[in-house]
């Protein structure tokens, strides 16, 4: 008998960090969904996706990051994981040094196994410094 695998995401959370505690608990850091730069390009210097999936099997997944002309920003490096007879599974990844060059909705994309399993959107806004103050 052939073994269905089955994954489905629950959900996708983008923040500045993430740590592992007692009790194989994530702790998530500075959830957002927007980005705001004074001017372009810009870098974020750390950040991290959080993909969680429930289902059955082994899979190997990866996120991409697009500008809003959907040209690929990064790429993340696959990752393999395993959920055990409908179980769950967390999926950490993180990025260091992304540069931005424009402001805009980007996309994040989620990858399961070479397929898309979700896009989510990433508002990258300009925000210009204020004028200095002339005493």
């Amino acid at each position: 008998m052939k073994t269905v695998k089955t994954a489905q995401l629950v959900y996708s959370i983008i923040c500045d960090d993430v740590r592992l505690e007692m009790g194989n608990k994530l702790s998530l850091m500075g959830l957002f969904e927007n980005i705001f730069f004074q001017a372009f390009p810009s870098a974020l210097l750390k950040f991290a996706i959080v993909n969680h999936w429930i289902g059955d099997g082994q899979f190997e997944t990866h996120v991409k990051i697009l500008a809003p002309d959907r040209k690929e920003i990064v790429v993340s490096v696959p990752s393999k994981f395993a959920i055990e007879n409908n179980g769950y599974a967390d999926n950490v990844t993180f990025f260091t040094n992304v540069s931005f060059d424009r402001s805009g909705t980007h996309i994040v994309q989620i990858y399961i196994d070479g397929n898309i399993a979700a896009e989510r959107p990433l508002y990258v806004h300009h925000v210009p410094a204020p004028p200095a103050s002339v005493n």
